[in-house]
């Protein structure tokens, strides 16, 4: 699309960015959708940079705007999760969003939009890879391997935990991807997926079924 490809050249990928001791507040991006239906709830939920706890959370319930297409995801759930963190009242250092960066077939994805748009820096960590190809790393937590789209490294294949599936970490805007697997590290101690994704998560999940419980429509 024009505005991902117009967009692209803002990207900072060079960092190196806040590494983890430079960063206070971390917040986790998510969207969650009603079974079968548009209606969505973003979440973006900041938590502690130190202890992992949770600072703050900012729900925004709404519906989608914009078609599901493959690629374009971002252009349905930007809106809601800049909605969503127009209410924190906690600046976050570092935005992480469940999903791509550069790893998108545009080089583009929902994380580099986020970022671009907001100047706050931003990575991706996906559960599964959207694009490009890679070599299965080691089993140890920490063992990588890069992801690669078209000859280009746009990505990391990280073990967050020994011989469990590893997570697809890329750059979203200002940082660099080897300060970007450090961070998916130090927010991933005991689980596959970082905290700040399950945080956001469960956030989006408890407010669709209480909007659920309550019958209210929209």
């Amino acid at each position: 699309m024009a505005t991902q490809d117009r967009l692209r050249p803002l990207v900072d990928a060079t960092g190196p960015g806040p590494g983890p001791d430079e960063v206070r507040r971390i917040a986790g991006l998510d969207v969650a959708y009603a079974e079968d239906s548009d209606r969505l709830a973003a979440a973006v939920v900041v938590l502690d940079a130190g202890t992992l706890d949770v600072v703050e959370r900012s729900v925004v319930l709404g519906e989608a705007q914009f078609p599901y297409v493959p690629g374009l995801f971002a252009f349905r759930e930007l809106p809601s999760l800049l909605a969503a963190l127009d209410g924190l009242e906690t600046p976050p250092d570092l935005l992480v969003c469940d999903g791509q960066g550069l790893a998108h077939p545009r080089r583009f994805g929902l994380a580099c939009h986020i970022g671009v748009h907001t100047g706050i820096p931003s990575i991706g960590i996906g559960k599964t890879a959207f694009v490009g190809t890679w070599d299965p790393p080691g089993p140890e937590r920490g063992a990588a391997s890069d992801l690669v789209l078209d000859g280009d490294v746009v990505g990391r294949v990280l073990r967050t935990q020994r011989d469990v599936k590893p997570v697809f970490v890329s750059v979203g805007h200002g940082l660099d991807l080897d300060t970007a697997c450090r961070h998916a590290l130090a927010l991933t101690p005991r689980y596959r997926l970082p905290e700040t994704t399950r945080a956001a998560d469960s956030a989006c999940r408890a407010a669709l079924k209480a909007r659920a419980a309550s019958g209210t429509p929209g």
